[in-house]
């Protein structure tokens, strides 16, 4: 019987050492995660002149409106006449269509097919090209002899001058004004009239790829049917390279002007190179007459959405998305919970002088990104810059450091430049004097150069559209809630907030100075309580030697976009919509914009999100978060951010207490929120189908529909628990609800709502679906709605030939985790542990000592305290063995 004993405290405690190692093991292991899916880069090589050049496009498949990065190698460093450019450069354009055959060793489009030659028109002076090689425009010649001559169009012309035409996707034909035409035009155009090789012989631009949506005359992306199958329309990246010997072999001889000609010209066109672009769908993605159910708020919702969608139409399921700014989606769904489905980034009450509902409100974690600066800087040295500064001359700067204090300085209109025409020399228009001795921009700010020092070697305009202010947008947002969250939150911009200069002397512009009495309208200026950027000052001027008869106004000078998606876009486009320039001529006289800034010197900085950030490309700051260190909005760092997520209902992130040192302050979570009383059994079943989707298939990142988009951090598997307990919970709802006459959360979002009652209170998708749920002290993966670890592990490997994408129905569960070895672990563990408890004595054990020490993977030691056994197990040993 002893004997017995023995045996079976081995083989329980064995067993139990065995379990809790495995366990241990599998937890540590780092977590399985899915495939990154079939890389679409393709690389092509020149020919003739260029067969040394190779060009890499970084995506070819499912595009959207986005940016795509065309890179270079091999080439000629490029040459300038003044400002012109003058050899061995590179052009990029877009085109639809079928092979043209005219280069059977690389297929591509016909030229008239190519959105090209939109350059200006007028105020050229500081355009670096001749109006031949950024046009349409040729000369005709039957025997071509000079690149830019064309041997078809322009015949019969004067001196030979003709255009080559532009053919739309739908038939329209334009044959002449082909530079300022009504389809495209010099702000709408994607074309790259010039891309400058560096001295290494490299190069890279960032080419914006359009859809049917931004340029309907190309086409790309609407669905096409050909020999019965259905598929999005492809389209064609073209690249011209333009070089430095003429069609006779031999150099350029004229260095004071453009020698290339148009890239449309036939003899310009022999040398293109072709890249066929995939896209995905545009459009009526879900069948027509589909009942829709209605979401709406966050824009950082936006792109997660638009790809969910896409995979949702095919299992039956529509939802619309309206996107509307933070505290009036809570508004909204404050005041009448048939509105629908809305994402918030706080819990209904969380606004000052507002109060939650009685009834149950149910709120999923459903996305993880956040709000950066994105920016489009390009390097020009100033003159007597060292040769490392000039060497590197028309580059892009890949990365700016910023701190609380100087995004208040370019939010605050506090640089000198920023009121334009207010300080002119030593002339100070009155009022103004607080601005005389501070920097004119952001390029020349002491505290700016002190972190980014090759600013200290290079040239700005420093004018109201570069550097004196950010590009913002309109309206009430969330996003601008945490970027003043953040800016009061340290203490360098508190103090010049109220008035103090910082280390230099720079002040704040008082109109939006935190202290009462400096602030010339009488009160204090409270970024605490703020979610807009303001424009408070209101200066207003006729710009010196402008011959201008109308004023322009703070809101002239640095406009608002409607939205961040709009502010990525026109970053990336380098046009900050300042209507900078008077025209007499028009009716009546106005000021236009005078479109995108020159290459090789443009600067524009925005607030946006980071998925759009993404999608256009941007650069995006480096900001400063509370354990002084600098941070890009990674994966890494959105997770560690939201890791100190707290809260009621909807953990929040706020930048004072994300602490971590690897932590970005303007990380953000997303919560869908419903109030389930207000809905139908049938919306409220469509609106938990989609939480489940976004908790499971859509968070596996991917570039075809249904998965999550760059930009936004896979949901830790706690708050991918959390999501799909709520949707369990919203699915399950059984209190008071909606009456017959209530809304089914259709598209309108109206409907008269049912009753209140119930028994109130909130549903975070904690473990008992109800009560606080979220927790109020953070930290960690916990109830607060904390973190963890990113784990992008709920399906397998993501597909991208679009016909894989969806691995679950939107009805579906949420699907396991990729086999992995690891889950065998505990099992296995367990196996293993009861073998080695009965055969230690074997091996020379006399017994198994508690507590026991394994060692894990990385150094790490698992202690494992004795067990306690079941009380029947227990009985069958001696006194004091228990």
């Amino acid at each position: 019987m002893k004997r017995v004993r023995k045996l079976l405290v081995r083989l329980v405690a064995g067993a139990a050492a065995g379990a809790l190692a495995g366990l241990a093991v599998a937890q540590t292991a780092q977590p399985a995660t899915a495939a990154s899916g079939t890389d679409s880069a393709v690389t092509v090589s020149g020919r003739g002149e260029f067969k040394d050049m190779k060009f890499k496009v970084s995506q070819t498949e499912h595009l959207t409106s986005q940016a795509i990065t065309v890179s270079w190698t091999g080439g000629t460093p490029s040459t300038f006449a003044g400002t012109l450019f003058n050899t061995d450069f590179v052009q990029i354009m877009q085109c639809w269509g079928d092979d043209d055959g005219t280069v059977p060793a690389n297929p591509g489009p016909s030229r008239t097919q190519c959105q090209y030659g939109a350059s200006p028109t007028t105020d050229r002076g500081s355009w670096p090209g001749n109006e031949y090689d950024d046009s349409r425009k040729i000369f005709y010649s039957a025997d071509p002899s000079n690149y830019g001559q064309d041997d078809r169009y322009g015949a019969g012309g004067v001196s030979g001058q003709g255009e080559v035409p532009f053919k739309s996707v739908d038939g329209t034909v334009i044959t002449s004004g082909t530079q300022n035409n009504s389809l495209f035009n010099h702000n709408t155009t994607n074309e790259v009239d010039f891309a400058r090789t560096g001295a290494d012989g490299t190069g890279q631009e960032f080419f914006e790829a359009q859809t049917a949506n931004e340029a309907p005359h190309l086409g790309c992306g609407v669905p096409v049917t050909e020999n019965g199958r259905t598929a999005p329309r492809s389209c064609w990246l073209v690249i011209v390279p333009q070089g430095h010997l003429d069609l006779d072999g031999k150099p350029y001889a004229d260095t004071s002007q453009v020698n290339a000609g148009s890239p449309v010209s036939s003899t310009n066109w022999k040398n293109r190179i072709a890249v066929k672009l995939g896209f995905n769908p545009v459009g009526a993605n879900c069948a027509l007459g589909s009942d829709e159910r209605a979401t709406a708020g966050s824009e950082l919702a936006a792109d997660a959405m638009t790809s969910w969608q896409a995979a949702l139409c095919p299992a039956g399921r529509v939802y619309g998305y309206t996107e509307l700014g933070e505290p009036d989606t809570r508004a909204r769904l404050t005041a009448n919970g048939s509105f629908g489905l809305a994402f918030t980034t706080r819990a209904l009450g969380a606004d000052t002088g507002t109060t939650a509902p009685t009834d149950t409100t149910v709120y999923s974690p459903t996305a993880l990104s956040g709000t950066v600066i994105g920016f489009t800087i390009e390097r020009r040295p100033k003159a007597g810059a060292s040769d490392a500064a000039r060497r590197l001359a028309g580059t892009k700067v890949e990365s700016i450091d910023l701190t609380p204090r100087l995004v208040a300085k370019l939010l605050t209109e506090s640089y000198r430049n920023s009121p334009w025409g207010a300080v002119l020399g030593s002339t100070v228009a009155s009022g103004y004097g607080w601005a005389k001795n501070n920097p004119a921009g952001l390029a020349t700010d002491p505290e700016f150069i002190a972190l980014n020092p090759e600013f200290a070697e290079l040239s700005i305009p420093e004018t109201p559209a570069t550097d004196t202010d950010l590009l913002t947008s309109l309206g009430h947002s969330d996003s601008a809630r945490a970027v003043w969250q953040w800016i009061v939150s340290d203490k360098e911009a508190r103090s010049f907030l109220a008035g103090v200069s910082d280390d230099w002397g720079m002040r704040v512009n008082p109109y939006f100075s935190t202290n009462a009495d400096l602030n010339p309208t009488g009160f204090a200026f409270d970024p605490a309580d703020t979610d807009t950027y303001p424009k408070s000052d209101p200066w207003c001027t006729i710009p010196a030697n402008s011959g201008a008869t109308e004023k322009q106004c703070m809101i002239d000078f640095h406009p608002y976009v409607t939205d961040m998606h709009a502010g990525a876009l026109h970053t990336r486009r380098a046009d900050s919509l300042w209507k900078a320039t008077w025209d007499p001529l028009a009716s009546p006289p106005a000021y236009k914009n005078p479109g995108p800034q020159t290459v090789g010197s443009r600067f524009v900085i925005t607030v946006t999100d980071a998925a759009s950030a993404a999608r256009f490309g941007l650069q995006t700051a480096r900001l400063r978060n509370t354990a002084g260190k600098f941070v890009a909005p990674t994966t890494a760092s959105l997770t560690a951010a939201a890791a100190s997520a707290s809260g009621a209902h909807a953990a929040e992130i706020s930048p004072a207490k994300a602490t971590a040192q690897g932590a970005y302050p303007l990380a953000q979570l997303v919560y869908a929120a419903v109030r389930p009383a207000k809905l139908d059994a049938a919306a409220r079943k469509d609106y938990a189908a989609l939480l489940t989707y976004a908790a499971g298939s859509g968070q596996v990142p991917g570039a075809d529909p249904g998965r999550l988009p760059i930009g936004y951090a896979p949901l830790s598997k706690t708050l991918r628990a959390k999501a799909t307990h709520a949707a369990t919970t919203l699915a399950d709802y059984t209190g008071p609800s909606a009456t017959h006459g209530g809304s089914s959360g259709g598209s309108s979002g109206g409907g008269t709502g049912g009753t209140d009652g119930g028994s109130g209170g909130t549903s975070d998708g904690g473990a008992s679906g109800g009560g606080t749920g979220g927790g109020g002290t953070g930290g960690g993966d916990a109830a607060s709605g904390g973190g963890g670890s990113a784990s992008p592990t709920p399906s397998g490997a993501p597909s991208y030939d679009g016909g894989k994408a969806v691995a679950t129905t939107a009805a579906g569960t949420t699907p396991a985790d990729p086999a992995n070895a690891l889950r065998y672990a505990v099992p296995l563990g367990a196996a293993l542990g009861a073998v080695a408890g009965v055969g230690a004595p074997f091996a020379g054990g006399s017994r198994l000592r508690f507590p026991l020490r394994v060692p894990l993977p990385g150094g790490r030691v698992l202690t494992i305290p004795a067990p306690t056994l079941p009380e029947r197990l227990r009985k069958l040993l001696p006194p004091g063995r228990h």
